[in-house]
């Protein structure tokens, strides 16, 4: 049933969306970035995790179509907010990666005009994802002098420079199936109520 919530893969998901707060706190406040990094880790093997138990165990539901993509989404925001508030990313990195999402979500009132709330996920916006989930633990890990650190800030940029632009990229074509999707589909027409 696609209604269920208490699911495993739900759980996990609602479990990944408490690391939220964890993670930005723990750059923040006592920036305790191995355990930051340790957050982050984890949220990337659960978001396989989760998707992987819904497959296997038959556990698909419409509570986990938002919830992985809404995680996915509020820790770019956490780790974008987080690194530039530690000047580890500059302000138009930390700006172009929620402009695209709020540009997006303008989108969602002309597709309830046809009766969609959201387009299905596709591949390049998970290999967007997949690229920014690496760049930012690199370029968090990059803070410092030495081989390691060096390493990880050149890795990091090269994932984040393929990450926003595949962002953005993924953006434009969700924006172009909005599009397409209004030309071609008519307006649900509403249900005629019967008043005798």
């Amino acid at each position: 049933m696609r209604s269920r919530v208490w699911t495993v893969p739900n759980i996990i998901s609602m479990v990944r969306l408490a690391g939220v707060p964890a993670f930005l706190w723990l750059v923040l406040g006592p920036e305790q970035d191995g355990l930051a990094l340790a957050v982050l880790m984890v949220a990337g093997l659960t978001d396989w995790l989760d998707g992987w138990l819904a497959r296997r165990l038959d556990q698909r539901s419409s509570l986990g179509e938002i919830l992985d993509p809404v995680a996915d989404r509020l820790y770019i925001l956490a780790v974008v907010v987080g690194l530039f508030l530690r000047d580890i990313i500059p302000v138009w990195v930390a700006l172009a990666l929620p402009l695209r999402d709020l540009l997006l979500w303008g989108l969602v009132p002309f597709l309830r005009t046809r009766g969609f709330s959201a387009l299905p996920v596709h591949f390049l916006g998970k290999a967007a994802t997949f690229n920014l989930l690496y760049a930012f633990p690199l370029l968090l890990l990059g803070e410092g002098t030495g081989t390691v650190p060096t390493l990880a800030r050149v890795f990091g940029w090269a994932f984040a420079w393929w990450g926003i632009g595949l962002y953005w990229w993924a953006g434009v074509l969700y924006a172009w199936q909005v599009r397409t999707l209004l030309r071609e589909t008519e307006r649900p027409t509403p249900p005629v109520s019967d008043h005798a």
